[in-house]
């Protein structure tokens, strides 16, 4: 069953006769498409791929042959309404997870009578296993992350400001060939490390300090994540204590790391341990989550989540300890599931780095 027949198993289950596609990753996933506007609707005999006059030579290239192509010149939804009173649909199914109020209740006005049904996560429950050409190109986005955090090491120094190291970092996964990066690169130093989502600021890095830097790329669509503290000096007793602790955690979550595990027991090998070592308030977000055309997609790796591991999920392990006023340490890598336990994708060492 490809893609396409996948999703419209659902039809039947969901009451509809059709589905509206509008988030652009899924379209990806869907169609091929990489442009930044366009829609999907997949009804049951025709699938149609819909966008605008500045993406008529791209969508002829990139979008499957399986979609009729159709390049509006005003509005899309009026051509979306042609389509679905010449399929005589009744009711469309949308991605209730992604559209707005707003957007929904605009399709409502514009359709009527057709009923719009709020469908949530459909499409994600399939991107999160990957295909061997999805892996891939993974592989290579991590590849230019791992060979940029290795050039880093030769740059990073007291006096440089976040900014200029997180600039540097962007320039350089372009220059080996990503397309950009999978979010803005975190670059925090000192008691800003304690941050988990910090964004550059002026601040100068200094010296007997931590430095985390959390960054990515992008390869035709596909992402790459990954976390490194390392040191700047002499580091303090106890970042130097939550450095190890940390690591053990990342270390025991990897390997457990396998098809079948439930992801809230796989959260509890690092947690467990974090906690034990008595810094269990300090872990406050998930172990991990899904990695794909977005950063950030199912399965998320939590104590809440009951999804249970498959075979080519792609996703990240990344356990942290965040102390206020001294700083913390996240470790992250990213890994394919196998049906014994994982393939780990990252070469950057993880052993504290002190520069």
């Amino acid at each position: 069953m490809n893609r396409i027949e996948a999703v419209k198993s659902n039809f039947k289950k969901l009451g509809v006769d059709s589905f509206l596609v509008k988030n652009l990753s899924n379209i990806r996933y869907l169609s091929g498409f990489s442009g930044s506007a366009g829609a999907l609707l997949l009804t049951k005999d025709k699938d149609y791929f819909i966008s605008d006059f500045r993406y008529k030579s791209q969508s002829a290239v990139e979008v499957y042959k399986n979609f009729n192509v159709i390049i509006y010149k005003q509005n899309s939804y009026g051509y979306i309404s042609d389509l679905a009173n010449k399929h005589g649909l009744k009711k469309i199914g949308f991605e209730s997870n992604f559209l707005t109020f707003n957007d929904a209740e605009n399709l409502k006005k514009e359709f009527a009578p057709v009923k719009f049904v709020g469908v949530n996560a459909l499409i994600e429950k399939y991107t999160s296993q990957k295909n061997e050409r999805e892996i891939e190109l993974t592989k290579q986005a991590v590849a230019i992350t791992d060979k940029v955090f290795s050039e880093m090491l030769g740059i990073i120094k007291p006096g440089l400001t976040e900014k200029e190291v997180s600039a540097e970092i962007t320039y350089r996964q372009k220059k080996y060939g990503a397309s950009g990066d999978s979010f803005d690169p975190i670059v925090a130093s000192g008691e800003r490390s304690a941050f988990p989502h910090a964004r550059p600021t002026d601040r100068k890095i200094g010296k007997n300090e931590l430095l985390t830097l959390d960054f990515g790329c992008i390869v035709e669509g596909m992402k790459s994540d990954m976390t490194r503290t390392i040191a700047i000096g002499k580091l303090p007793s106890e970042c130097k204590k939550i450095y190890d602790i940390v690591l053990e955690a990342q270390k025991r979550a990897v390997d457990a790391v396998r098809a079948g595990i439930k992801v809230k027991k796989l959260d509890s090998y690092a947690r467990g341990y974090i906690k034990e070592k008595g810094y269990g308030n300090n872990f406050g977000h998930g172990l991990g989550h899904g990695l794909g055309y977005d950063i950030h997609e199912g399965p998320s790796i939590n104590p809440r989540t009951d999804y249970t591991l498959q075979v080519n999920n792609i996703v990240t392990i990344e356990p942290g300890i965040y102390v206020e006023g001294l700083g913390g340490v996240r470790i992250e890598d990213d890994v394919v599931v196998k049906e014994k336990g994982c393939e780990i994708l990252n070469i950057s060492p993880k052993e504290l780095i002190s520069l």
